[in-house]
């Protein structure tokens, strides 16, 4: 077993005096129900089949084991491997996911059981268990426990339902409800971030960026939510053929062309905007024929625009040419022009 290399003690040698002043059925029971020789804890019911006893037998057994290791001198005297656990915390924001505990303290799982056992038993520490919306955690106060809970959900409460935020942006705006923090903590950007990973409804794709679990964007469900992704973060249409290799690229996720094509063509995020080409219709770009885009532009406008306002209007939307804004404006059955030179439609 490899030791922590932040820690004073060795976990092994601490939990041997701890468990000394145990009979031996008592320790069996707290070393597999705590894996202090395995990585696997073991269940009330698979120690219960081991001694032929009740899973409730085998709880109370456990609370009278550790009740008795609280008692003794072995455990007054090594009162500083509470307090050093307890600073440890402190530095992590006095509030931390019990992975990211444990994987600080150590990467070797049967460690970690050894500190959880500590955890257990010391006077200074507060699990907050799973639930749906949370990680399970560790605290030394209480009270600061509470108040980050509370602002995780408010900030899940401000997210729209597909928002993507950059980090610094979620950071901010879950600072922002961090009232009560002190300023040791809420000006540490690492704290802040570990504060935020407790939670289990808000997290980042793999770009980075943050939202929803929920949602999509996040937790991208096939090529066509990878090409979202992928065409937002380029911030400009890309061919098809870009796209299906970025995804490739950056996602780790060979994607053919074709399936990535019909993908694009039968998602209504997406706009084909040139030949190949697509766009994000929230980017403003407009589905349709030039002639449909065009109209759609003076119907928008109140009034009469010059040939090269509606150019400059379609071009924004779509990626054509020019002229071919200016042959389709050519169409007498749809466009009027006035003795102005300006357009209207002709209905």
């Amino acid at each position: 077993m490899t030791e922590s290399t932040i820690l004073s003690f060795k976990p092994k040698q601490i939990s041997k005096k701890f468990l000394s002043s145990l009979n031996p059925r008592m320790r069996d029971i707290v070393s597999n129900r705590y894996g202090l020789e395995n990585e696997k804890r073991m269940t009330l019911e698979a120690i219960g089949k081991n001694y032929d006893i009740t899973r409730e037998r085998v709880r109370q057994i456990e609370n009278f084991a550790l009740a008795t290791i609280k008692k003794s001198v072995d455990y007054r005297e090594n009162g500083f491997v509470f307090d050093e656990l307890k600073e440890v915390i402190k530095k992590l924001g006095s509030v931390v996911k019990e992975e990211t505990l444990m994987n600080h303290i150590s990467k070797d799982k049967i460690v970690q059981n050894h500190i959880n056992l500590y955890l257990v038993i010391g006077g200074h520490f507060t699990k907050v268990k799973e639930t749906d919306d949370l990680h399970p955690h560790w605290s030394v106060d209480d009270l600061l426990s509470d108040h980050i809970k509370d602002s995780i959900g408010k900030l899940h409460e401000d997210i729209g339902d597909e928002e993507l935020l950059e980090e610094e942006e979620i950071l901010e705006k879950f600072v922002s409800n961090l009232d009560q923090l002190m300023d040791e903590y809420k000006n540490n950007k690492e704290i802040v971030h570990k504060y935020l990973s407790i939670s289990k409804l808000i997290d980042k794709n793999d770009l980075g960026e943050w939202g929803k679990i929920s949602s999509p964007h996040i937790r991208a469900r096939g090529v066509k939510d990878y090409a979202y992704l992928v065409v937002r973060k380029n911030g400009k249409p890309m061919h098809f053929r870009d796209v299906a290799g970025e995804i490739s690229k950056i996602f780790k996720k060979k994607t053919n062309v074709a399936t990535c094509h019909n993908e694009l063509i039968k998602d209504k995020r997406f706009v084909l905007v040139g030949r190949g080409m697509y766009g994000l219709k929230e980017w403003g770009h407009a589905a349709g024929v030039v002639k449909d885009v065009i109209i759609e532009i003076l119907k928008e406008n109140a009034k009469p625009l010059t040939k090269s306002e509606i150019v400059e209007k379609v071009l924004a939307k779509r990626m054509v040419k020019p002229n071919t804004v200016i042959i389709n404006l050519q169409d007498s059955k749809l466009f009027k022009k006035d003795k102005d030179g300006k357009y209207t439609l002709a209905k």
